[in-house]
């Protein structure tokens, strides 16, 4: 009998069955288990919309069950795939693509004497899966295998600049990244894809917006809005819009 934890969930892992690459990693309960196992397709728990997730429903990137086997100690599940798409938000094939040097470069690090860690601008917009912005979040459930809920006002507002500011410094950041492309960023992944890949993320956190609002949930509304914020910032850059421009066109409707 599978182990759920206390909230009735169980991880899943997710694996390519051809390849044997791992794709993803997400969280399933009994509800989503039953509709995987009857309906061939994956079907996972979205922690922070706290609904279930059709993997493809939204970006048609379906995984097709080959077979799905427990663990020794029946706490974990690994499906294998035969996928449909890629199965990370950002378009690559697997979300586990980030050398570990890339994914804490720009996150919090704890102290070995406090415990507490700091943060830089573009940490200080959440990702699907650390809750941190060099990958910011999601397109469907959680950004695609992503995890945790958003943070709350207490903990998102801890060390972090306010207002118009953070959007000069998060487009200042975008620009950088456009500049250097660097490896493992997200920003660069979603660029080098080029306008049409953007727009549809955009697309996607618009959607996921609309969702937040119907579920009424102050936080998850936060949340979803600064992800749309977020691509609608790098689908500036990828149009070569100045952000002043926007900010003139805003002016311009105030009178």
């Amino acid at each position: 009998m599978l182990k759920f934890d206390s909230q009735g969930l169980i991880p899943a892992i997710v694996q390519d069955a051809d390849t044997r690459d791992v794709l993803m990693v997400a969280y399933m309960n009994a509800e989503s288990v039953r509709r995987t196992v009857q309906t061939g397709d994956a079907w996972f728990w979205s922690r922070s919309r706290q609904e279930l997730w059709h993997k493809g429903a939204t970006s048609g990137n379906f995984q097709r069950v080959v077979r799905t086997t427990a663990d020794c100690d029946a706490d974990a599940i690994l499906i294998e795939v035969n996928p449909e798409g890629p199965a990370c938000h950002t378009g690559a094939t697997s979300c586990f693509f980030q050398p570990i040097e890339e994914a804490t470069r720009d996150v919090s690090v704890p102290s070995p004497s406090t415990g507490e860690g700091q943060k830089d601008a573009v940490a200080s917009v959440p990702s699907p899966s650390t809750g941190n912005a060099s990958v910011p979040s999601p397109v469907e459930g959680e950004g695609e295998g992503g995890g945790g809920a958003p943070p709350t006002t207490n903990e998102r507002s801890q060390g972090h600049p306010h207002g118009p500011s953070v959007v000069a410094e998060l487009a200042q950041v975008i620009a950088e990244r456009h500049a250097t492309m660097p490896e493992g960023s997200y920003v660069a992944g979603l660029l080098r894809q080029g306008i049409d890949r953007v727009a549809k993320k955009v697309g996607e956190e618009a959607v996921e917006t609309i969702i937040a609002a119907k579920n009424g949930s102050h936080d998850e509304i936060v949340w979803e809005v600064a992800d749309l914020w977020f691509h609608s910032l790098v689908l500036l850059e990828a149009s070569g819009v100045p952000v002043d421009d926007v900010w003139q066109e805003l002016a311009r409707r105030r009178r």
